[in-house]
């Protein structure tokens, strides 16, 4: 029996659904029941009345799914897929910032541990992250936004406000540079260039749309052009090319490889559904805390 086929029967015997993120192997993505960013895919596996989630993403995101899921028993195919970003901070280092900024409020970006999430008081994606600080803004001062700079120096930029910074970032965007960008553009001068907002502000100033995975799926969907220049990790566009077999895209740079990303293939997922392994298991006042940061944020947007 191939592969694929094990899998489905594995998947309807543990009464499982299969989630993937975009920047997830192509192999992966067809395999899973659904695709997409990694807060929206821990909010559809919610709805869904699974009692197993195999998440094909990385560590923050199987945790995510396990905060809106208690009940159910989480999985993620490879324990070393983590992020490099979610590492650069923790609650030891937030709560000396904390400390230090006594009257602030704290948004964390949804690419944290459970344990981060758990000291703050909201959290937010990278396709609201500019709305959540708008609506903070009305009763505070001081936001303390962790981990990502670059997430934080753009919608400080949108806002024309500073805001309390850590100096993470995302490794995978940082390799994508401005002279990137302008080389795609001699190559293909009708092409609208994607940026997300986790590359740098030199990358941002060039983009014609800065955006989300999600809202970059969005965009290229609706939009009357045919070519578009991608400035993120080039998993998604797999997606975008299967969604828009039309349309023609463009990795702004062929850096732009996520190695934790690509750590899961259809393997590890069998082996994750016979052996139930890896189970992601978070303390559950910590989750509870965690889960309190992303209600505050789903009320607001």
């Amino acid at each position: 029996m191939e592969i694929t086929k094990r899998i489905e029967q594995l998947k309807k015997n543990n009464n499982a659904v299969i989630l993937a993120h975009n920047y997830q192997l192509p192999e992966v993505q067809d395999v899973a029941d659904f695709v997409g960013d990694s807060l929206g895919l821990s909010m559809i596996a919610a709805k869904t009345d699974a009692d197993v989630i195999v998440f094909c993403g990385v560590h923050f995101m199987a945790e995510t799914a396990k905060i809106l899921s208690p009940d159910k028993i989480v999985l993620l195919p490879d324990r070393k897929a983590g992020c490099p970003m979610a590492d650069m901070i923790d609650a030891e280092g937030l709560s000396a910032l904390k400390v230090q900024h006594p009257q602030a409020v704290t948004l964390c970006y949804v690419n944290t541990s459970a344990e981060v999430k758990a000291h703050c008081d909201y959290c937010c994606t990278s396709g609201n992250a500019l709305n959540m600080v708008k609506h903070i803004l009305k009763s505070h001062d001081e936001i303390i936004f962790v981990p990502d700079k670059y997430l934080a120096q753009y919608v400080s930029v949108q806002i024309g406000r500073p805001l309390i910074t850590w100096e993470g970032f995302c490794p995978t965007h940082a390799r994508i540079l401005p002279e990137d960008i302008m080389r795609a553009r001699k190559l293909h001068p009708q092409a609208k260039v994607l940026v997300h907002p986790e590359c740098t502000p030199e990358l941002t100033r060039l983009a014609d749309m800065v955006a989300s995975t999600e809202k970059m799926c969005g965009y290229v969907h609706e939009s009357s052009a045919m070519e578009f220049i991608i400035a993120t990790e080039i998993g998604i566009i797999y997606r975008m090319q299967k969604e828009n077999p039309s349309k023609h895209f463009y990795p702004a740079s062929p850096k732009a490889v996520c190695p934790n990303m690509k750590r899961i293939n259809l393997e590890k997922i069998l082996w994750s559904l016979t052996d139930m392994d890896y189970q992601i298991t978070v303390p559950e006042e910590t989750m509870n805390q965690a889960r309190g940061a992303i209600e505050r944020m789903l009320k607001i947007i």
